[in-house]
């Protein structure tokens, strides 16, 4: 164990190849120059800390957190395949879609509301028809504030955690969110 040996010597008694005890010695892990146990005392360490995880880290590699990154990406991909399933999620661009379908079919019919309104009663004093048209107005606008407003608050969360275009948005909270600033 006293006996200072070659890189090829050593790389045999270990059962590697030579190239490996070469980088090794590149690395820091064995200085030239010292004994077979010193080697074996620094291979052994070196061996250690890579089952550890602990080597890695600088080459931008480190296995248990890469490890534990993929099990997380897996769970929430299942847990987003769930979601969808059950009804919970669906794609940003076809929420943004329905509810501009949705915006415009009501502003539409509200729009109607004033010539409707002359129709049906045209004896109703002008105070009380202005009144209707600004309570109506009011609601009209409202509705094109609170649905802007869950639109941009979805694509600013999107942005702030980096999701693709293949991203979903939780309507439940979307609408909780409107509900508590209501």
């Amino acid at each position: 164990m006293d006996a200072i040996v070659s890189q090829a010597e050593f790389a045999q008694m270990v059962g590697v190849s030579e190239a490996s005890i070469s980088k090794r010695m590149s690395e820091g892990v064995m200085t030239r120059g010292e004994n077979v146990h010193a080697w074996l005392v620094g291979y052994c360490e070196h061996l250690r800390d890579q089952a550890a995880g602990r080597i890695g880290e600088t080459l931008g590699l480190d296995l248990v957190q890469e490890r534990a990154g993929l099990a997380k990406a897996q769970r929430e991909a299942q847990e987003l395949k769930n979601s969808v399933a059950r009804g919970e999620y669906a794609p940003i661009g076809i929420l943004a879609d329905v509810l501009g379908l949705a915006s415009s079919a009501i502003v539409d019919r509200l729009d109607q509301v004033e010539g409707q309104l002359r129709k049906a009663c045209p004896d109703l004093p002008e105070e009380a028809r202005i009144t209707v048209l600004r309570v109506l107005a009011d609601a009209r606008n409202e509705w094109i504030r609170s649905t802007c407003q869950l639109i941009n608050n979805a694509v600013d969360a999107m942005a702030q955690s980096d999701v693709d275009e293949s991203a979903t948005l939780d309507i439940r909270a979307g609408a909780d969110e409107e509900g508590d600033a209501a």
